[in-house]
């Protein structure tokens, strides 16, 4: 585990900005995550500066086929990150070769249900179950296959524990985008909580940008944050 539950979020287009902000944020983050928007921009180099500063976790969302899948964190293992993800909706079969492809380097998180989407929104995709329901089925299924742990929204922690174990050796890691301060605006997330609230309902990694990398001051935001979970 990295040196404590604040992960950062550098999801700019710009690789000079990403660096900026790892920069001005390094002595807070306990890991780094690139998603797809700094990747296409920044691509291994990006990922292996940062690398060399922080744990990276690179949430490029794997769904594909198994073999795809498992050829695609082979060679994120070979960057020296230390998480990334892979849908659980691309079934077991998939994140049985996730698992195999990382080989113990790296630690295989499946995402269960994007936090940008609700209730409603599964409805649409022919989902008739509640949000957390489904969260539940894919994660006894991506555990089941192997996975070291899950992504989900805040509002499914407690539901995870209670279902698969406390946050130790026996229990997921439990990864949570959709973190915002009170007060703060949620954007594009549906279901969204605040930094203490999820890391008492269980969390193990907390994912912050935009409250911190929008911020005037990105490393005192990341400070802020920090004494406030603290």
């Amino acid at each position: 585990m990295p040196d404590n539950a604040l992960c950062i979020a550098l999801d700019t287009s710009d690789p000079r900005e990403a660096l900026r902000l790892a920069r001005a944020t390094e002595d807070q983050a306990g890991v780094f995550k690139v998603g797809l928007t700094a990747f296409v921009a920044g691509g291994e180099h990006l990922v292996r500066e940062l690398a060399r500063r922080r744990p990276v976790f690179l949430d490029l969302k794997f769904h594909d086929i198994p073999a795809q899948v498992r050829g695609a964190v082979e060679g994120v293992a070979r960057l020296g990150c230390s998480y990334t993800t892979v849908h659980a909706a691309g079934g077991e079969e998939t994140m049985a070769a996730a698992v195999e492809g990382a080989g113990g380097r790296l630690a295989v998180l499946a995402v269960t249900v994007l936090t940008s989407i609700d209730d409603a929104a599964l409805a649409d995709l022919g989902v008739n179950d509640p949000t957390e329901k489904q969260v539940l089925r894919l994660a006894e299924m991506a555990l089941g296959a192997g996975a070291d742990g899950i992504v989900c929204s805040p509002l499914e922690i407690e539901a995870v524990r209670r279902n698969f174990g406390p946050s130790n050796a026996v229990g997921p890691l439990i990864v949570v985008p959709g973190i915002r301060p009170v007060g703060a605006a949620v954007d594009d997330q549906r279901r969204a909580s605040s930094p203490r609230a999820a890391l008492d309902a269980g969390a193990d990694l907390i994912v912050v940008g935009r409250p911190i990398t929008q911020a005037a001051d990105p490393g005192a935001a990341a400070a802020a944050m920090l004494v406030g979970i603290g």
